[in-house]
């Protein structure tokens, strides 16, 4: 059962996934996942997440095929549309405390990991804190969808890839795959990159903008910590809000959107943190006679402390 090694540096959690010897997704590695998104949520020092692999040529390797097919031959076969009304049902359930366990000893196990593991990366799309994924290596299927639900991607130079295999396996990404490719890339790049298959290179993925960053090996780590460490330093209400504005809202008719956005906006503009902030601009300008947000040298700091 795979784990994850928590390391903290100041604000910035790094979570480094361990699974030997293959670096597989699986159970374990999805409730270690969860401890470290809540941890994340829950812990006002906590400002980012660094998420990395300890295997020496793979980020996180796809989800443990033998897990999927033990899912699969305990399952009726069903069309899309009873599918996704299990998949309500299952969600539903799954909010009555341990029903989880039980669950788990039913046909409606495979069903159970899969919500399971959405739910999480949603999480981490709806966090205060800052996800970096440190790609230190090939990331294919599953291991591909987590970096896709993270804010940031930075990947390592070298002889390895990053995508969506599954159609080889004869079914189509499960964990977010074409939704996140399709909302990053547009729909004909998301579709290619599945109906394809192989993986991309570290240099064809930034090309493509799947990942944000190439950086050698060596630089890697430090690199996605000093990014988290910027970009966490932000108000953890604000940095929330965005997120939900962007991954949620920015997916919904414009009409819906915008309401959406306002929604996020009314909702963290009157609270203390922004009042405080809002304040300090006022009282600045009229001080210096200056916008603030104008003045290079208050640019500067603001961008290196987070907040004004």
């Amino acid at each position: 059962m795979g784990t994850i090694t928590v390391e903290r540096r100041g604000t910035v959690l790094i979570g480094s996934f361990d699974n030997p010897p293959h670096g597989l997704l699986d159970r374990g590695s999805v409730e270690a996942l969860e401890a470290l998104v809540a941890r994340a949520e829950e812990d006002d020092g906590v400002d980012a997440v660094v998420l990395t692999g300890s295997h020496p040529e793979r980020f996180v390797a796809h989800y443990d095929v033998g897990e999927i097919l033990a899912g699969s031959r305990s399952s009726p076969a069903v069309g899309a549309g009873l599918a996704g009304a299990s998949l309500r049902s299952v969600a539903a359930a799954r909010r009555i405390p341990g029903a989880d366990r039980g669950l788990r000893r039913t046909p409606l196990a495979g069903l159970v990991e899969i919500g399971r593991f959405q739910e999480i990366l949603l999480r981490m799309n709806r966090c205060g804190a800052v996800f970096v994924a440190a790609i230190n290596g090939s990331a294919q299927g599953g291991g591909c969808e987590l970096a896709l639900a993270c804010d940031l991607r930075l990947m390592a130079a070298g002889d390895h890839g990053i995508g969506q295999p599954e159609i080889f396996l004869a079914f189509p990404p499960g964990g977010g795959g074409t939704q996140r490719l399709s909302r990053m890339l547009g729909s004909a790049k998301a579709l290619r990159i599945v109906l394809e298959g192989s993986p991309m290179s570290p240099e064809q993925a930034a090309e493509l903008g799947l990942v944000d960053r190439v950086l050698p090996p060596g630089d890697l780590l430090e690199a996605a910590v000093a990014d988290a460490r910027r970009l966490g330093a932000r108000p953890k209400a604000a940095i929330a809000a965005a997120k939900r504005a962007v991954y949620e809202g920015g997916s919904l008719p414009l009409t819906s959107g915008l309401r959406f956005e306002a929604a996020q906006f009314i909702s963290t503009a009157a609270a203390p943190e922004a009042v405080r902030a809002m304040e300090a601009y006022v009282d600045q300008t009229e001080r210096t006679g200056e916008l603030p947000l104008y003045e290079r040298e208050t640019i500067e700091r603001i961008a290196a402390e987070g907040h004004f």
